[in-house]
């Protein structure tokens, strides 16, 4: 068992790309860890040097304290999982399973063991005598696993692993590797770039961008409190909806477009910088969910936006609505070099399968104050107190 401690960990090659900077990270014995942003952000280089793949540029990378920059792979006492499974086709379930015991010259009757009790725990035991060309993509990924935990690991490492299996299979194998994961309760790094998958699994998600970390916390502190605009953006499905909008004077209130929406003393109490923004212009996220239709005799904040589309999923429906105020991008907000905002302000709310909402009309949509969040535009940092 061991604990994960990346400190001031730098990744740059030869060709001046600063794959990971400066990346301060602790991973907890037992933990499951999540790396998650968009593709290039440096989660899996990060990965690739805690495993040993990947040369540290400067840092210092330790395992339960001890400093194993220079340990070759094979010495690090870790086990990684791939995201196109890596099993060798001609060789069986239990083979491949137990490939790594052999290369530890275990006895026979150990390595069948650690395989029986391996293949019990995955579901695998009716599947010992097949090839993996004979299994499903979700038994192939199980398999992977398998050879992974039947080591007995100090550090388990998961690269993306479920990115090749159907949405349902995905689904499933999510519950799978937690459970499993729980079970051989060692640190655990996890790479993916779908931040549904980062939510739903991790017992902390670290959200990175550029190489920069930029916030690591639970999921739900990650949802109700982010940091920047870029983990407001990235966080939540759908997006949430970012606009441009201006403090009134003594942020009683805020103008988005043509309407302004009260403030509830409650939102300005917990957010007490929002004084020193009046008069300037913010950006407000109002998460989907946060926005249902409004019913007769609601009090309380509310938006008016015009109905372009409904989508019916069941147990909700899914509307887009386009207000007067300039939305921003839930990519490269943060960036001066980048187009930060558009003039149509698209968004999304997500309302009562029973609420009388139509494509092509007005509909008004209640505010959940406490679910409000504001940004400064100039450093993308959130606004709070």
């Amino acid at each position: 068992m061991a604990t994960i401690a990346l400190e001031q960990i730098n990744k740059l090659y030869p060709n001046g790309f600063h794959a990971v900077k400066d990346l301060d990270l602790d991973v907890r014995d037992g933990e499951f860890m999540v790396l998650v942003g968009p593709s290039g952000c440096g989660k899996t280089t990060a990965l690739r040097m805690v495993a040993g793949l990947e040369e540290i540029s400067s840092g210092t990378l330790t395992f339960g304290g001890k400093v194993v920059n220079d340990v070759s792979p094979k010495d690090r006492d870790i086990a990684m999982v791939f995201q196109n499974y890596a099993l060798y086709p001609h060789m069986s379930v239990a083979d491949n399973i137990g490939f790594a015991l052999r290369m530890r010259k275990l006895s026979k009757a150990d390595i069948a063991a650690k395989v029986k009790e391996t293949a019990d725990i995955l579901g695998l035991s009716d599947w010992l005598d097949r090839k993996p060309a004979q299994l499903s993509g979700g038994q192939r990924q199980r398999v992977a696993m398998g050879r992974a935990i039947v080591r007995e690991p100090a550090v388990f490492l998961m690269d993306e692993p479920l990115s090749n299996l159907d949405a349902k299979l995905r689904v499933q194998m999510r519950a799978e590797v937690q459970r499993i994961q729980r079970r051989v309760n060692v640190a655990t790094m996890y790479v993916t770039h779908d931040q549904v998958e980062a939510m739903t699994m991790g017992d902390r998600v670290a959200v990175m961008r550029a190489g920069v970390l930029q916030q690591v916390d639970s999921p739900q502190v990650l949802y109700d409190r982010p940091d920047t605009l870029f983990v407001a953006a990235f966080i939540g499905s759908p997006a949430m909806n970012l606009y441009e909008a201006t403090v009134t004077e003594g942020a009683r209130s805020f103008r988005l477009g043509s309407q302004e929406i009260e403030l509830p003393d409650s939102v300005r109490s917990a957010r007490p910088a929002l004084a020193f923004h009046a008069g300037q212009k913010v950006v407000v996220g109002l998460r989907p969910e946060h926005l249902p239709a409004a019913v007769n005799g609601a009090t309380g904040p509310t938006l008016v936006g015009d109905v372009d589309l409904i989508e019916a999923l069941g147990s909700e429906l899914m509307v887009h609505f386009t207000v007067d105020a300039r939305r921003i991008q839930a990519e490269g907000v943060a960036s001066a070099d980048e187009e930060a905002v558009t003039e149509a302000g698209e968004g999304v709310a997500r309302v009562d399968p029973g609420s009388p909402v139509k494509v092509g009309e007005r509909a008004t949509f209640a505010i959940k104050p406490d679910g409000i969040q504001f940004f400064d535009p100039g450093t993308g940092a959130a606004i709070w107190g």
